[in-house]
Parts: C-alpha cells; sequence; structure tokens
C-alpha cells in the first residue's frame, strides 16, 4: 500500500480527482481520521471534512502506481 495527503479542498478538485482515478483499475481510499471511502465515490468524497488535508491509499491496482501517481499530481498537499 502507498498512501498521499492530498488537498481536495473545492467541488472542481473533487471532480477532478475522481475523473482521474475512475480510469483506473483497482482500490483505492480516502482517510481523514478514522473515516474511510471509496476514492472513486464523489459522494463518498463530498460527506467528508474537505477543509482538511486526507489521505489517499493505493490498496490495489492493475495499474502501474507510476501512472496513478502522475494522474494525482494536480491534487497533492
Amino acid at each position: 500500500m502507498k498512501s498521499y495527503m492530498l488537498d481536495l479542498n473545492s467541488i472542481d478538485k473533487v471532480k477532478g480527482f475522481v475523473s482521474a482515478i475512475e480510469g483506473f483499475d483497482g482500490y483505492f481510499d480516502l482517510a481523514s481520521g478514522r473515516y474511510v471511502i471509496d476514492a472513486k465515490s464523489i459522494m463518498g468524497i463530498f460527506s467528508m471534512d474537505l477543509s482538511k488535508k486526507v489521505e489517499f491509499r493505493i490498496l490495489e491496482t492493475d495499474a502501474k502506481v507510476a501512472e496513478v501517481e502522475e494522474a494525482i499530481v494536480p491534487y497533492l498537499a
């Protein structure tokens, strides 16, 4: 598992992030404290406190991790 801190503090950032990762097969989570949601769930993301940084976790993916990392660069905290 790899993890990264993201800044998703606007509606446009959330939409862009979900669009960027939904093209990858695999399991991705976002965590804030003890709260963990599916990173591909736009409704789940909007239920989080987005004024704080969130942790993006790559649990398992068929894609190369480098490709996922490249896709999330605009959202890194």
